[in-house]
């Protein structure tokens, strides 16, 4: 994924993390999510035209449709107010391809570091699907937590890195980054219930008469 592209994944599930957990309104989320989705449905056609058949190219930007049509779903969705389950069963077939380019970056690619982030964005799309295609309401919470965590983590601080000459696939950078991701998950359940304590009323027993 190009450093451009990647920095507005950042942007992009920075909001939509914050869309779940109550502070975006949807619709006002959908016009970030037609930006992006929109920027990386074109982007890599034009990437695989260029390549001309180069299965490299082609294997380097096919991955970009994943997030593009994901964003575009969203933004569909919360435009039009349809219902979940297609985007959750799409969400669910982006993780699986997102287990096979994290083995594609560890083994032919040479990038481990991206073979984690694309592990933790497996999960974080498994939690979509878990979320929208089973209608598990209580991870609603932490799933915009994580979402929003690991926008930065997988996404702005990697762009950033790519951009200014300083990313490091290194063995030992991407063990740091498999601690982060696993940390931003247990983060995110722990906000999760501090929120949800937060929100609900105490209930005191009534004084006698």
């Amino acid at each position: 994924m190009s450093s451009v592209g990647l920095l507005y994944v950042g942007a992009v599930l920075f909001i939509n993390g914050l869309m779940l957990i109550g502070k975006v309104p949807g619709k006002s989320a959908a016009v970030l999510n037609f930006f992006v989705g929109g920027m990386q449905v074109i982007f890599p056609t034009l990437i695989i035209v260029a390549g001309a058949n180069d299965p490299a190219v082609i294997l380097g930007a096919s991955g970009l449709y994943l997030f593009g049509f994901t964003y575009l779903y969203v933004a569909f969705n919360q435009v039009f107010d349809l219902p979940g389950e297609g985007l959750g069963w799409f969400s669910l077939f982006v993780a699986i391809c997102a287990v096979a380019f994290s083995v594609v970056n560890f083994t032919t690619g040479d990038d481990p570091v991206f073979g984690v982030i694309w592990l933790i964005w497996a999960v974080l799309w498994f939690l979509f699907f878990l979320l929208l295609a089973l209608g598990r309401a209580e991870l609603t919470e932490a799933t915009g937590w994580f979402t929003i965590i690991v926008a930065h983590l997988t996404g702005t601080l990697p762009a950033f890195l790519l951009l200014t000459g300083n990313f490091d696939a290194s063995m030992r950078n991407a063990l740091l980054m498999a601690v982060a991701g696993v940390a931003a998950l247990a983060v995110a359940f722990v906000l999760a219930r501090r929120t949800s304590s937060a929100s609900t009323p105490e209930v005191t027993a009534p004084h006698p008469a």
